[in-house]
């Protein structure tokens, strides 16, 4: 097959924009409302999300959901955003309620952690059409009742185990949607998307990591 060449336009401003890694175009993605969405940066730092090339946003934070954190997020991003609305510190109502607020503010999906229980799940799934997602954290977890509650997706955060996780997945439900984090490496995410992975979480650098490679660069200019 041969590739095709892609004419790229960078300007001077832009040019320095984060990029995920080029090897999640491998993956087949998952289409949601027409949109294909391959990669998945994991962030809420507005100038990251404002300055990454990513498919989509997974904000999820480890503090109770806030509509006013949502709302800067989707704001700002020009990409879907995909909310966390709870499962460890919220559940129950709270959660189901946070899940219609965000989609009335314009989520393309809401994440749950991987403690919220199947009751919540369908308290979610009466108050929003988008996406709910739930996290499975190891091939341990018993996600059918998650699944026959309407689940319509998982996001494996399993750390190193995350292939093992996501091929145990896939050979028990073949057509499970599947997000994963992919890990630090080009041979990392290759091995995630081959072990049935659909779509690629990416963990960026911090802004902090950012600006210290800027500033080492800057003072090196004047030694």
């Amino acid at each position: 097959m041969v590739r095709k060449h892609v004419p790229v336009y960078e300007g001077n401003l832009r040019k320095h924009a984060l990029s995920v890694p080029q090897c999640i175009s491998e993956c087949s993605g998952i289409r949601i409302f027409g949109r294909r969405i391959k990669s998945l940066v994991f962030s809420t730092d507005v100038a990251i999300i404002k300055n990454i090339n990513a498919d989509a946003v997974i904000a999820v934070y480890p503090f109770t959901p806030q509509p006013s954190i949502t709302q800067a997020i989707i704001g700002i991003s020009e990409v879907p955003v995909f909310c966390g609305v709870g499962g460890g510190l919220t559940n129950g109502a709270r959660s189901a309620s946070m899940a219609a607020y965000v989609e009335h503010q314009g989520a393309y999906g809401v994440v749950c952690n991987s403690k919220i229980d199947v009751d919540t799940i369908h308290a979610i799934k009466d108050a929003v059409e988008i996406p709910v997602v739930y996290t499975v954290i190891s091939e341990k977890m018993e996600i059918g009742p998650y699944l026959a509650a309407g689940v319509d997706f998982v996001n494996v955060s399993g750390a190193a185990r995350t292939p093992q996780i996501v091929a145990a997945l896939r050979e028990k439900y073949p057509e499970l949607p599947i997000i994963a984090t992919g890990g630090p490496t080009d041979e990392s995410i290759t091995t995630t998307i081959r072990a049935g992975a659909n779509a690629i979480t990416y963990t960026p650098p911090s802004s902090a990591a950012l600006f210290a490679k800027t500033m080492a660069s800057n003072r090196s200019e004047l030694e």
